[in-house]
């Protein structure tokens, strides 16, 4: 993309509103613009790193075996009665009325449609296990929505929802997707540490959240220090194998980490007093294990082996997608923007020709966009006619991992400068060099 074609209205200014790092630099660096209280309109960069995201989660979600589909954002109010939610979820769900005068709700969570889908459709224990899982837009009503898409009322998020035959079998779902998140967030450049928490209205004994370390968390929690030196990696881990998956829960849970709301002083203070830690963290996602709370109440039964009529067990699983950008952008930045992880960047690398309409710059950065095209990389080119030090002030706040600076003198010595955003070294290499490092950090072969 060259940015002289692009739409990226970047602001000089920020807007009173924004109260947190996240929300000042999405609004700065034209990633977001509210369209009213918690509502944003996605703009291009936005957009660009919200599907990043959303490709990474479906792919570790194929990965665990579990199946995407799309379940509508209005649902009728009928299915939240049978499960006896529809009054007791609270002013947060949006009710509405369609013209034929019928009970209608804005999408908060989907346990009872994914319930009616599963009954309608699945009789035997054959069937099973199955998890079904969709990424879509969600609502409710906070009652002071702030900070950006950190805590908006509308929000883009993946729920996927397992059916079991057995506490057993769900159980194992719950291994799994918890196994299936610590791969996801540790692709986006994200430590996210699962933690014991409270189940809210969705119900359920067990249930941790994943929350990532913030100054501006929402969250108070507790924790042991030792948790923040694992770290998943590049391991392999067979979803099948129940032995694995339960290795990976009690490698990350038997530790003391848990939010304020179900915080044990007592047992905090068995940890060793120099690993006592009490921080701040964002939430970015959480699963559950609610057994047959939504089963019994709708009737979604299997036969088993006996032939006997049984209700299966279940569990929700989600992860705050829209919420993820915010997330990532407080535990990465600095005082000149955004620091994105190679994983999520908009762009990977950043082109800037210092001297816009000189041939000899002009022909090398062509050359230099060409090249990473050609390799399935997405470069962005500023071939605007801006001042260098303004166009160093965009890179640096929109936060490419790495940005390309040629200019005549430079090029009179046979080379450009490779700079890290996240470390501001600088390199001098040659065109070619340059690309080939790139490729190598994206993994990505040189033709």
């Amino acid at each position: 993309m060259r940015l002289s074609r692009y739409f990226l209205p970047v602001l000089k200014e920020t807007p009173a509103e924004a109260q947190i790092v996240s929300h000042r630099y999405m609004l700065r660096a034209g990633m977001i613009k509210q369209a009213s209280a918690g509502i944003y309109s996605w703009l291009p960069l936005g957009f660009k790193v919200l599907r990043k995201i959303e490709n990474i989660i479906h792919e570790e979600q194929a990965r665990a075996g579990h199946i995407a589909m799309q379940m509508p954002i209005i649902q009728s109010a009928d299915l939240w009665r049978e499960s006896g939610r529809y009054d007791a979820y609270g002013a947060e769900m949006l009710r509405m009325k369609d013209r034929h005068d019928r009970d209608m709700l804005f999408t908060p969570t989907a346990e009872e449609l994914i319930t009616d889908i599963f009954r309608a459709n699945v009789s035997s224990y054959k069937d099973l296990p199955l998890t079904l899982y969709q990424i879509q837009w969600k609502f409710r009503d906070e009652i002071r929505p702030r900070f950006g898409v950190m805590r908006g009322r509308e929000f883009y998020m993946k729920d996927g929802y397992n059916f079991d035959l057995t506490k057993e079998d769900a159980l194992h779902a719950y291994n799994r997707h918890l196994v299936s998140y610590l791969r996801t967030y540790e692709r986006m450049g994200l430590q996210a540490i699962p933690m014991r928490a409270d189940s809210g209205p969705i119900g359920g004994d067990n249930t941790h959240e994943f929350l990532v370390l913030a100054e501006t968390g929402e969250s108070e929690v507790c924790y042991d220090s030792q948790i923040t030196d694992l770290k998943f990696g590049d391991r392999q881990i067979d979803f099948e194998s129940r032995e694995q998956c339960q290795a990976v829960l009690e490698e990350f849970t038997s530790r003391y980490a848990r939010t304020d709301e179900t915080h044990d002083e007592a047992l905090f203070n068995q940890i060793p007093e120099e690993r006592r830690r009490v921080a701040r963290g964002i939430e970015v996602g959480q699963i559950f294990y609610f057994g047959t709370k939504y089963s019994d109440a709708m009737g979604a039964t299997v036969s088993d082996a006996e032939g006997n009529q049984v209700p299966v067990h279940m569990g929700s699983h989600g992860i705050g997608v829209s919420r993820l950008l915010g997330a990532i952008i407080e535990a990465s930045h600095d005082d000149k923007g955004i620091i994105w992880p190679e994983g999520v960047t908009p762009f990977h690398a950043g082109i800037v020709n210092l001297k816009q309409g000189d041939a000899e710059a002009d022909a090398a950065c062509e050359a230099l966009y060409a090249s990473l095209t050609a390799l399935g990389l997405e470069p962005l080119y500023d071939d605007t006619t801006e001042r260098a030090g303004a166009k160093f002030a965009s890179m640096d706040l929109i936060g490419l991992p790495w940005r390309i600076t040629v200019g005549p003198r430079g090029l009179k010595n046979g080379v450009v400068e490779l700079t890290s955003r996240r470390t501001g070294e600088s390199e001098e290499l040659a065109p070619e060099a340059a690309v080939a490092k790139i490729a190598a950090i994206y993994g990505v072969a040189k033709a």
